[in-house]
């Protein structure tokens, strides 16, 4: 039962999808051109490296509000590695990767071992780690990258953006793990009741506190994409980049209260979110005509949803 219903909500996502791309396409004749779908392709991928990840979390019935921060800091503290301090920027590539997982092992640590819930442990690391960038940036930016490096956020392979192969590679590695593994198993058991989970004898802080530091090294690794596409670090990257992720995910059928959810169906969220921003962009209509179109369709998507599954034999 919990498979059909998986399919259906996806079934749904799928058909909006193609239906969205037809309009879409039908406003602009400069969406369905191959500049901007791969244009479009390199614009999701921090989002989605993201968003991919926290279906975990939001499957184990939290929520990772920290994620743009953590991309922030991370940012800001490659630039200050190279730059400042002088080191090679493969290591410093390498310490910004340690910090965005040290970052999210801090949160899975304060909600795990000091009973936080997770959206306020989340949001008091929101501000923390935004701080903290902010704070060691001072309001400089850091530009002057080798040409090596805009290969990850700029750079081609066999036509198609090297970053849109890493978020396809992240996304299927993710999708093995969370549909046919043991971990993938002990996700679903933590989300759908965590008490029996813990009597069932799965490991569930150590679950939940690498569920987060893999959320942070995702916004890490998120970070390094973002300072290559954009060529220069700030402290302000990444602000507003977990709502998105977010929104991505439960548009995708995950259910905020956990134990549901899958990564096809978040890929096919952050698809269709993405598809809205660019079609609509391109047809005229203003940003915030956008914001209220996409929590319009967020709404009905799993309105529909609903009212199918409710229809069908539970």
């Amino acid at each position: 039962m919990t498979a059909s219903r998986f399919l259906r909500h996806e079934t749904i996502l799928a058909v909006l999808v193609v239906i969205a791309l037809i309009v879409l396409g039908a406003q602009s004749d400069k969406f369905f051109t191959l500049d901007n779908l791969l244009n479009q392709g390199r614009l999701m991928t921090e989002v989605g490296l993201i968003a991919i990840v926290m279906t975990f979390v939001i499957i184990t019935g939290g929520i990772d509000l920290s994620v743009g921060s953590i991309l922030g800091l991370s940012a800001i503290l490659l630039g200050v590695f190279w730059k400042n301090l002088g080191l090679p920027l493969e290591l410093a590539i390498f310490l910004a990767l340690c910090v965005g997982t040290l970052a999210g092992f801090v949160n899975g640590i304060i909600i795990t071992r000091f009973r936080f819930p997770p959206l306020i442990a989340t949001l008091g690391t929101l501000a923390l780690y935004r701080g903290m960038a902010e704070g060691i940036s001072q309001a400089r930016s850091v530009r002057g990258y080798p040409d090596w490096f805009y290969i990850l956020g700029q750079g081609q392979s066999f036509g198609i953006p090297t970053q849109l192969w890493l978020l396809v590679f992240v996304a299927i590695v993710a999708a093995i793990i969370l549909g046919t593994t043991t971990w993938g198993r002990a996700t679903y058991a933590i989300g759908s009741n965590e008490t029996a989970a813990r009597f069932s004898g799965l490991r569930v802080d150590w679950v939940k506190i690498a569920i987060y530091s893999a959320s942070g090294f995702a916004a890490a690794l998120a970070a390094v994409i973002f300072v290559s596409r954009v060529s220069t670090t700030r402290s302000d990257m990444g602000t507003g980049i977990e709502l998105d992720a977010i929104t991505a995910v439960v548009l995708g059928g995950t259910s905020i209260f956990g134990g549901k959810g899958t990564i096809v169906g978040t890929m096919l969220g952050l698809i269709l979110i993405q598809a809205l921003k660019n079609g609509l962009s391109l047809a005229g209509v203003k940003s915030d005509g956008t914001i209220v179109l996409i929590g319009a369709v967020l709404i009905l998507t799993i309105l529909v949803s609903n009212v199918i599954y409710r229809g069908g034999t539970r």
